[in-house]
């Protein structure tokens, strides 16, 4: 059975936290969690690491977004 995946930003809210709560716990900016929730950058496996501990849940339930790849 195949787990079930959450975004980024639903983990995020179900854990009860801001973004900023987030960027405050992991002493980075807002604007990066943003950017992760976004698809405009990726979390490095230490960062991510850290949000499943922070979100509580596995790694492996986190559904990162593709990067945009729309045109300009």
């Amino acid at each position: 059975m195949k787990a079930i995946q959450i975004s980024l930003a639903a983990a995020r809210v179900n854990a009860e936290l801001t973004q900023e709560d987030v960027a405050k716990r992991m002493k980075i900016s807002k604007t990066t969690i943003v950017n992760w929730e976004k698809g405009k950058i990726t979390p490095k496996i230490p960062e991510l690491e850290m949000l499943a501990t922070i979100y509580d849940i596995p790694v492996d339930c986190i559904f990162l977004p593709s990067k945009s790849t729309k045109s300009r």
